[in-house]
């Protein structure tokens, strides 16, 4: 107990102690990851209420779903991403789930890792199970990936190039054609994408920004707890892929199963996010004055506002609330140190009043 205590008092003395917040009303919220206002639809939330009978609201699996009787629902929402990208589709309960599971099967003496240095932290700890050898390449650096595969690549039998499509924490974007020339560097290389904040958003139909070389992505991620309003995960990749994981994903394997009322949420909201052009379109209109107010020079739904000094993030977090602005402050270890911020995440539901009243209330404090 005492090296708990030791490690809460130095966690605070550096202002990097974390506490679960209150349900706080503000004027603009910019901390959730609720893209595209799905989350907040009332009107959409009340039509799916009413499509619901006593019959076919099931609150729970019961099972993993390699054990659940139910399957009718994962089953449709499974047939209907497979619809749309062309490929085999497996549910994960989350995005965590699924990066730990299917990251960790990929394992092995033989399979090498290379990711890019920002990649989620659910990857990383995917990186640590698999017990394979992995390196970090330079952050969209693709000389450097290139570098570490030409070099180290022909040391092992599969190499496996991780990549996000947007970051959660800066909002760039990887340059998914420069990913797919590096894959080519080794016979046996897979590409791995993670497009959680870039699903609904991104990309032909909101479909993500790997759509374009589908055919060389070998596993795209995507979740439905962002910009989809719901809960869950989803990977898309062949068929042998699919049935490998279902036989060797722990997280899949020994997780009872989502709730088949969520998945059936998550295919409702799914087949009108695809329609939803015009919010993707505002929600860019947004980001393009977000990146004015904070003087950015990024357009995206995600932009950082780097302090680089964790208790001054503090602070002004707790000043923009007290102004009515909840952003909160990302710290060590989520970002390396010294580039300590508040993460500023956009909604399409916003207005450019909301954003002039940042760009407003951000001076007070420069």
């Amino acid at each position: 107990m005492k090296a708990i205590r030791e490690t809460l008092q130095r966690l605070e003395h550096e202002g990097n102690d974390r506490h679960i917040p209150c349900e706080s009303p503000c004027q603009v919220d910019f901390s959730e990851n609720d893209y595209l206002g799905i989350a907040a639809d009332v009107e959409l939330r009340r039509d799916f209420l009413n499509s619901l009978t006593a019959e076919t609201f099931l609150p729970s699996s019961s099972a993993s779903r390699l054990l659940a009787s139910r399957q009718n629902a994962y089953r449709s929402l499974e047939a209907y991403l497979s619809e749309l990208y062309g490929k085999p589709a497996l549910l994960f309960n989350s995005g965590y789930h699924a990066n730990t599971g299917m990251v960790g099967a990929l394992g092995g003496k033989q399979t090498l890792f290379v990711a890019d240095k920002l990649v989620h932290a659910s990857i990383i700890d995917g990186l640590t199970l698999s017990g394979s050898t992995f390196m970090r390449f330079r952050h969209n650096d693709y000389a450097h990936l290139e570098r570490l595969i030409s070099k180290y690549g022909a040391d092992y039998e599969r190499v496996v190039i991780i990549a996000e499509s947007v970051y959660s924490m800066d909002g760039d974007s990887a340059d998914i054609a420069a990913l797919v020339r590096a894959k080519r560097l080794h016979a046996n290389t897979l590409l791995y994408i993670d497009e959680a904040h870039a699903v609904g958003v991104c990309g032909d139909r909101g479909l993500g920004l790997a759509q374009n070389h589908a055919g060389e992505v070998d596993i795209t991620v995507g979740t439905f707890g962002k910009a989809l309003g719901s809960e869950g995960a989803f990977a898309i990749l062949g068929n042998s892929l699919r049935s490998y994981m279902i036989n060797r994903c722990r997280s899949l394997i020994f997780s009872t199963a989502i709730a088949p009322v969520t998945v059936s949420w998550s295919e409702y909201v799914l087949r009108r996010v695809v329609e939803m052009d015009d919010r993707r379109s505002r929600l860019a209109e947004l980001g393009m004055l977000l990146g004015e107010a904070l003087k950015s020079g990024s357009k995206s739904h995600i932009q950082p506002y780097i302090i680089g000094d964790a208790h001054q993030v503090m602070e002004l977090s707790h000043n923009l609330l007290r102004d009515g602005i909840k952003v909160l402050p990302i710290r060590t270890p989520t970002v390396p140190p010294n580039t300590e911020r508040l993460r500023f995440s956009l909604s399409a539901t916003m207005s450019a009043e909301a954003i002039e009243f940042l760009r407003q209330t951000m001076r007070k404090y420069e």
